[in-house]
């Protein structure tokens, strides 16, 4: 329905629209106590702050409006226009002559002036519903640097990352997906860094979503992944405005959406799920140290079983004899075969992390804990697991927990089962070929373009800089180029005062 100059045809048809919405406040009342000009407010209870509303909306045009009417100093005048430069007090305001714009304005926490006489209506901005303010990182903790988090405010996130980058050059691009949710999108990037060809993409994949509701960031970063299929992140999520604000002076963009504490940051390689803002806060001897940990632990994560159900079952001769005894004496009452011991222990503590995670915090790591104790020792004591089964799954889930990504973990915790069904069927031959299976499925993805293990392959296109942040971390200082995800003609981050 188009806006109609009758204002009474509109209170009508906004009856009939938001019949039984009791949150939905409307109220109709006459500019300055007069009868002649009547206005009409529509705005939802809780989103928007009712103190705003009052003191910016209805008192100035009950009791302080610049329209004479009793003195007829408005007759031949534009009355919509006097109220909204001299009355209406929210600095954020703007006209719209589209029903489905006030909708989606209200439904975000703004608030609509109807004129009695006009075809247009007046949006103000009074957002007030409830949030979180800027709470404390929870899956991405870190020993040095800042304790800040996202919110689950579109516009919380961005002044979390604007307090970092304090340039003009910083911009807020603003869409809206979701056919009934009319999610708030926002892309972040610095322009003049920021490769054009990637934004446009980034915008074009965006825009193309067609679909009922986008509520949280993981509805866009699997509509606008490359592969699909994969189960490795093409993007990374983070809860940390630091690391967002260094990816963002990376060339990278990050990707907001209302309603969730996390963001998206694109293009993101294998190498950036390794890293940490922890890495660039301390020393790069201890942070690069750490990093190889990290590398050996994703290696080891993905591997471990595996590589134990190759040597146990068809190259026992790689094991010292002495150790293979130890293991043979110990699986001597074992009613199982290895392969089954591992898929039995490798459940069941999968079982224990997910019970952990959706217990209260203060008890699920006393339950993951304790509980994988307690499980381990019952099933070493009742023979149906041998100890070096429950050492090397244990080993293979805090390997995990060393990664500092969660969806990284998920993809290597996947492709776990295949090098352990391959190694149970080939032996060696099984674990390699179903590693080499692996790594050219990591060789042949993208991001945006970007082969995903840079830099590692095609490092040559950036002069091999980008290795300098990679497995070993050197010096802030000697980092003086952007990595490969920037603007060309803006690669320089660092350079010596004056030049």
């Amino acid at each position: 329905m188009e806006i109609s100059k009758v204002l009474d045809e509109n209170i009508k048809y906004i009856d009939e629209t938001y019949k039984d919405c009791a949150d939905v406040i409307r109220r109709k009342f006459p500019v300055g106590g007069s009868q002649d000009i009547w206005v009409y407010t529509l705005y939802v209870d809780n989103m928007s702050d009712a103190f705003t509303i009052q003191t910016a909306l209805v008192r100035p045009l009950i009791r302080n409006s610049s329209l004479n009417i009793s003195s007829n100093k408005c007759i031949g005048k534009d009355i919509f226009e006097i109220l909204k430069n001299n009355d209406v007090l929210s600095p954020d305001i703007r006209e719209t002559t589209s029903f489905d714009d006030i909708h989606v304005s209200i439904m975000s926490g703004d608030a609509a002036l109807f004129v009695d006489g006009y075809d247009k209506v007046l949006i103000a901005s009074a957002r007030g519903f409830a949030s979180r303010g800027v709470p404390s990182a929870d899956t991405e903790i870190v020993v040095q640097g800042s304790k800040e988090a996202f919110s689950e405010g579109l516009r919380t996130n961005t002044v979390l990352i604007r307090r970092r980058i304090r340039d003009t050059k910083l911009k807020v691009q603003q869409l809206r997906v979701g056919r009934r949710s009319q999610s708030d999108v926002a892309l972040v990037y610095l322009d003049d860094v920021v490769r054009k060809d990637v934004l446009n993409e980034a915008l074009t994949r965006i825009k193309d979503i067609d679909t009922d509701a986008i509520l949280d960031i993981g509805y866009i970063e699997q509509y606008i992944e490359n592969d699909w299929i994969s189960p490795f992140p093409q993007a990374q999520v983070t809860e940390r405005p630091d690391k967002a604000a260094g990816a963002i002076l990376e060339g990278r963009i990050v990707i907001i959406v209302d309603n969730s504490p996390f963001v998206l940051i694109i293009p993101s390689t294998l190498n950036c799920f390794f890293q940490s803002p922890e890495d660039y806060y301390q020393r790069f001897e201890i942070m690069s140290f750490t990093r190889v940990i990290r590398y050996v632990a994703g290696i080891l994560a993905a591997t471990l079983p595996g590589l134990y159900l190759a040597t146990v079952l068809y190259n026992p001769a790689m094991i010292p004899t002495e150790i293979m005894f130890r293991m043979t004496a110990a699986r001597e009452n074992v009613p199982f075969p290895a392969v089954v011991e591992i898929l039995l222990m490798d459940i069941a503590f999968e079982l224990l992390r997910e019970a952990g995670i959706r217990l209260p915090s203060a008890v699920g790591s006393t339950m993951g804990v304790v509980g994988g104790i307690i499980l381990g020792q019952a099933a070493v004591e009742a023979g149906l697991v041998s100890p070096i089964v429950v050492i090397v799954i244990a080993l293979t889930g805090v390997c995990g927990f060393a990664i500092p990504h969660v969806s990284l973990v998920s993809g290597i915790r996947l492709c776990k089962y295949l090098i352990i069904f391959m190694s149970a069927i080939l032996g060696l031959f099984g674990f390699w070929i179903a590693s080499l299976i692996i790594l050219i499925h990591l060789a042949s993805l993208k991001s945006f373009g970007f082969p995903y293990l840079l830099p590692f392959v095609s490092g040559d296109l950036n002069g091999y800089k980008d290795l300098k942040d990679s497995i070993i971390r050197m010096p802030i200082f000697t980092m003086k180029k952007r990595p490969l995800f920037a603007n060309p003609k803006q690669s320089n981050r660092s350079r010596k005062r004056g030049n």
